[in-house]
């Protein structure tokens, strides 16, 4: 319960930070912190129109998305604390909710009938298949290295006592925040901030969403944010006290948003054909961690 409460309040400011980053790098003084949050708030207050040629794939899409983040936050633990919902190959569960909350806002977009929506749905869909099998192979590596399957026990029982394992902490580390903004559609992959149909992809799907239910897409986005940022904290948390892993945790959480805004501040984002096969040279990185673990086991002789 408490990875669940820590991830939750992260999420609040999350996004306010990232922004703030980036208003910062470009040398405007820019919102408060909570401005994203008091616009999320602002239209959960408003009803939502809906279109005549939608049916009720496209009103339900978006609560099925939000929940399925919170069910996947349930898994995520925190330090010695476990998240609520614990077994072996937990990871796998975590994937695949997340990839049924994706499934239904590709449908949803395809059920308003915009070409453009489709577009962008198809996109979508391409660059989170290309992106599952980095994961997979990081916490399968993961996984062989500390001997465990469940996210509680393989962040509890990893360790960096080595060269190899600092090198293993660092790219796992890069996987991890390359799939979160790969999974938020952001740089260097898609521009949030573009306008222009033919080069959007998330933010093209959820044109046609409007008040309850595009407060909870993006609201999904920082929860998404603070899950992923969770995943890293958990590398470097392993079982440190209670009093040392929430702050580090917190810290964490802050130095990954000031990341993340600073790779949309100073990166261009690349062409649309080249976004597949940056995605792709993720499973490579992953694939070297592998390796990496096959060398501190011993098992390459």
């Amino acid at each position: 319960m408490i990875s669940f409460v820590l991830i939750f309040l992260v999420s609040f400011i999350f996004s306010g930070i990232l922004v703030r980053t980036k208003s910062i790098a470009s040398g405007r003084k820019g919102p408060g912190i909570m401005q994203p949050m008091k616009d999320i708030i602002r239209l959960f207050r408003k009803g939502s129109v809906y279109s005549e040629t939608t049916s009720l794939i496209f009103q339900i899409a978006p609560s099925i998305y939000f929940a399925s983040i919170l069910v996947a936050i349930l898994v995520v633990p925190v330090g010695n604390f476990k998240g609520i919902i614990s077994f072996e190959y937990d990871f796998i569960f975590f994937a695949y909710v997340l990839a049924l909350g994706k499934f239904f806002t590709i449908i949803s977009a395809l059920d308003t009938g915009s070409s453009f929506e489709g577009m962008g749905a198809s996109r979508e869909a391409l660059y989170s298949m290309l992106a599952e099998p980095a994961f997979f192979v990081l916490m399968g590596s993961l996984g062989l290295l500390t001997g465990h399957t469940s996210f509680h026990e393989i962040f509890t029982t990893f360790h960096f006592g080595s060269y190899v394992s600092y090198a293993l902490g660092i790219m796992a580390t890069f996987v991890l925040v390359m799939i979160c903004m790969i999974e938020n559609s952001r740089m260097p992959v898609d521009d949030p901030k573009t306008h222009l149909e033919l080069t959007m992809v998330h933010e093209v799907m959820i044109l046609d969403n409007s008040g309850f239910d595009l407060g909870l897409i993006m609201h999904a986005v920082n929860l998404k944010f603070a899950m992923y940022g969770a995943l890293i904290a958990n590398l470097y948390i392993g079982v440190l006290p209670f009093y040392i892993a929430i702050p580090l945790f917190f810290a964490i959480q802050v130095i990954f948003a000031i990341m993340a805004g600073s790779i949309e501040s100073f990166s261009a984002r690349f062409r649309m054909n080249h976004n597949a096969q940056f995605i792709f040279t993720l499973s490579s990185v992953s694939l070297l961690i592998f390796f990496g673990v096959l060398l501190v086991l011993n098992k390459l002789n």
